[in-house]
């Protein structure tokens, strides 16, 4: 049998072929072996580029003296943020719980109809939301006032027990009848009428 050699493979060719370097100004030595000019950097591909003036000297500058502007710039007004209603600086929630606690002994008024009158028709699931959350509000936001559309008792489930919100509708004199506000229609309060 005979003996089999194998060749070591021969080193990675590109098929590219190298670029000629350019000349100088007197048509002998190229530029890449030239000395750079204190002024300028070669890019790889050999051609001149202007260096940025202290470009190293100013970013080492910046790091290390940012920290320490920081510090001395001082500090300024809290931005003040302005809501569509006109409200400043207020959650949505806190602007809800603002017009529940205008609305008077013996009426109610709607989750829809608060959030009409903050500019936020389509929000009345949130005005619901807020109302869930109310009894931590301080002042007190008196949430048992505030119905569905219909006049029904839908938020009775997030009081103390499920028959509270109807008990303190009653003491205020709104009679309730299979948790529906009788008489809707007259003791309904609406946020955007102006005086009443």
């Amino acid at each position: 049998m005979a003996k089999r050699t194998t060749a070591k493979p021969a080193a990675f060719k590109s098929s590219r072929k190298p670029a000629k370097p350019s000349t100088g100004a007197d048509g002998k030595r190229p530029v890449a072996a030239s000395k750079k000019s204190a002024g300028s950097k070669l890019s790889k591909a050999g051609a001149k580029k202007p260096a940025k003036a202290g470009a190293k000297s100013l970013r080492d500058a910046s790091s290390a003296g940012s920290k320490a502007a920081r510090k001395n710039i001082p500090p300024t007004e809290k931005l003040k943020s302005v809501t569509p209603s006109g409200y400043k600086d207020q959650t949505f929630f806190e602007q809800v719980f603002d017009v529940a606690r205008q609305i008077p002994k013996g009426r109610v008024t709607s989750y829809g109809a608060i959030a009409a009158s903050l500019g936020a028709k389509s929000s009345s699931r949130m005005v619901g939301w807020a109302m869930n959350l109310a009894g931590g509000a301080k002042p007190k936001v008196p949430a048992h006032r505030v119905v569905n559309r219909n006049g029904m008792l839908s938020g009775k489930h997030h009081f103390a027990t499920p028959t509270h919100m109807q008990e303190l509708l009653e003491r205020e004199g709104i009679k309730v009848k299979e948790d529906k506000v009788v008489d809707f229609n007259k003791l309904f309060w609406d946020p955007m009428d102006l005086g009443d």
